[in-house]
């Protein structure tokens, strides 16, 4: 009975915070430190791999609430180029993790109907080749739709990123014979912006990170120069839409001032 009244209460009180949140401004991008999943399955006495699943439905459960919200783009960061360092076996498992996930989002039939899109960000060159061709796949396949786009930052860090947007302009000024005065004429914030991973999309407006970290740990560190923050203790996996929620409503309480 009591679990019942607290199902009850919890949905009602899901419902009027969802009600007041869709009535004032929403990000327009927003950013998701996916963190957690493996302190989640230690708390739970679980293999690290289990955590890893769990968080894999919980970013199901995520689209599908910013598309009831109508946000326009998520990022969500999934795998760092520092992670490559953790345990070899957890490296795999997680592997074929993004591999499976990939290929259940071509043919998922609630990203075809809201026409979701999917971009992949970060250094592809240290995935292993069916990584790589499940995720070019998906990027493929959905490169046309026109609903939400999703990015999936992977393989990513956000000071190489930086290195490899200023690799990009100078390989292009050196293919077209720019002399080094005219290279460093031509190095501004918009050139840089525009030779980023995710080059054209409106920089991030909202980052939420989980599991108490409270720093960016390089996520967008480019685009996330006047983003709004909010961070919270809840592992990944445990994120529930009352969580989602309630990060929202911070967002609508704040005067963003953009370094003014």
């Amino acid at each position: 009975m009591k679990a019942f009244l607290k199902r009850l209460i919890y949905g009602a009180y899901e419902k009027k915070l969802s009600l007041g949140v869709a009535e004032g401004p929403l990000p327009h991008h927003l950013g998701v430190i996916l963190d957690g999943n493996r302190r989640y399955a230690k708390a739970l006495g679980l293999p690290v791999a289990e955590g890893h699943k769990y968080g894999a439905r919980k970013v199901r459960a995520l689209l599908s609430w910013c598309v009831e919200f109508k946000i326009p783009v998520v990022t969500l960061w999934v795998f760092s180029l520092q992670n490559f360092a953790r345990d070899p076996e957890e490296v795999k498992a997680l592997m074929e993790l993004f591999v499976e996930q990939a290929e259940a989002m071509t043919t998922d039939e609630e990203f075809i109907k809201h026409g979701i899109r999917v971009k992949v960000l970060g250094r592809r060159e240290g995935l292993p080749e069916h990584v790589k061709n499940a995720l070019e796949n998906l990027e493929l396949v959905t490169k046309d739709r026109t609903g939400m786009l999703v990015q999936i930052a992977l393989g990513y860090g956000g000071r190489e990123e930086i290195v490899d947007a200023a690799k990009a302009y100078l390989s292009t000024a050196s293919k077209e014979g720019k002399s080094m005065s005219e290279v460093i004429d031509g190095l501004t914030e918009e050139t840089i912006s525009k030779n980023l991973y995710n080059g054209g999309v409106p920089d991030p407006d909202f980052i939420i990170r989980t599991s108490g970290e409270v720093r960016l740990s390089g996520f967008l560190l480019w685009q996330a120069a006047y983003s709004e923050y909010y961070f919270l203790d809840v592992n990944w996996p445990a994120f529930r839409k009352v969580d989602f929620l309630r990060a929202l409503r911070s967002f609508q309480a704040r005067q963003r001032r953009f370094g003014k």
